[in-house]
């Protein structure tokens, strides 16, 4: 998506701790096996030099796992790298794992389409052929699952490829890009297209649910102190499962049992059908962690048509649920503009 990266565009559109994130809860619910759950940091959405990035995928592993995270997809475009060497060099029980993954580009009159399979069974060959975005999106959707991949789609607004009503269409996905750090992807809408986070009310509005993610959909390693650049280390998911391995993670991912963020912790986040908490780990400006050198916290509880319908100043707080919402999900932003987004408790009629 970088413009150095045109002619690769062009072919496209033709065609924490290493074990847990320290804020983890002192007491976690139990998985289905009866396994108490653990949160885990990692990024799902990925680039080497196996497509348009510009570092290896040693050198991308690398900067990940130097860097806290506990998990990494690489999602490089129409290519799955085999990551069991990798994991041979930098993955350790319950500190760090590489997942497999592959971002399939596709398009449609000249929209670009992508959509990344989490842990796919096998590379995943692009469907180019369609009659509408949602068509394409369709297609390429059911052909990550034929393969035992979870699906989520990407950047619905780069090239202002994949609309409201694209997405509404959409069936057996879960996941797709509330936040994409890339530079070009326009998270924020403008020019009559709405941001994400709007596009996301919309459909949860509907009754469409919906899990959004954060992701860095880094490519540049080499340009870290570019802010214009596609670096990473910007947008992250902290995961809920039991035990640091693929399909335990990937399952989490695609039951919405994580959070997104591009800076603020959790440090707990108790969903059910009467109410929801939250607790925001505390961030502290430097390491004395006094008073004043602690920042602030905005806790939001939002509901059908993108209405707030609380607000909570401070680490902590909690929504009763009264049944005519539509849905439930919180919003944090912290004092410096990061942010946090959980996922959405859904009420009455869903699909």
């Amino acid at each position: 998506m970088n413009v150095r990266r045109a002619v690769l565009l062009a072919v496209v559109l033709a065609g924490g701790a290493y074990s847990v994130l320290a804020n983890a809860p002192t007491q976690a619910p139990a998985a289905a096996t009866g396994a108490p759950l653990r949160w885990y940091k990692g990024n799902t959405h990925t680039h080497t030099l196996n497509s348009d990035g510009d570092s290896t995928p040693d050198e991308v592993v690398k900067w990940y796992r130097d860097h806290r995270y506990d998990f990494l997809v690489l999602t490089d475009h129409n290519f799955l790298t085999d990551v069991t060497a990798l994991n041979a060099l930098h993955g350790a029980d319950e500190k760090f794992l590489v997942i497999k993954g592959e971002e399939i580009s596709s398009s449609h009159d000249r929209k670009p389409l992508h959509i990344n399979g989490l842990d796919p069974a096998r590379r995943v060959a692009p469907v180019l052929e369609g009659t509408s975005v949602s068509d394409v999106l369709q297609k390429n959707i059911d052909a990550i699952r034929a393969a035992n991949g979870v699906p989520h789609i990407n950047h619905p607004n780069f090239g202002w490829a994949i609309g409201t009503e694209d997405l509404a269409a959409v069936r057996n996905t879960n996941l797709f890009e509330v936040f994409n750090a890339h530079p070009m992807v326009n998270n924020e809408g403008g020019s009559g297209h709405p941001s994400l986070e709007q596009t996301w009310d919309a459909l949860l509005s509907r009754g469409i649910r919906l899990f959004g993610l954060a992701t860095d959909d880094a490519h540049e390693f080499k340009k870290l102190d570019d802010l214009s650049s596609s670096r990473p280390g910007i947008g992250w998911v902290a995961v809920r499962a039991e035990k640091l391995e693929a399909r335990a993670i990937v399952a989490a991912l695609d039951r919405g049992d994580f959070y997104a963020s591009t800076g603020v912790e959790i440090a707990d986040y108790r969903p059910s059908p009467t109410a929801i908490a939250v607790d925001v780990k505390p961030h502290y400006w430097v390491a004395q962690q006094s008073e004043g050198m602690r920042a602030g916290h905005r806790i939001e509880f939002i509901g059908k048509g993108g209405a707030v319908l609380q607000m909570v100043e401070g680490d902590r707080a909690s929504y009763t649920i009264k049944g005519t919402e539509g849905y439930v999900r919180a919003r944090v932003t912290r004092s410096d503009g990061k942010k946090a987004w959980l996922q959405p408790v859904m009420l009455g009629a869903q699909r």
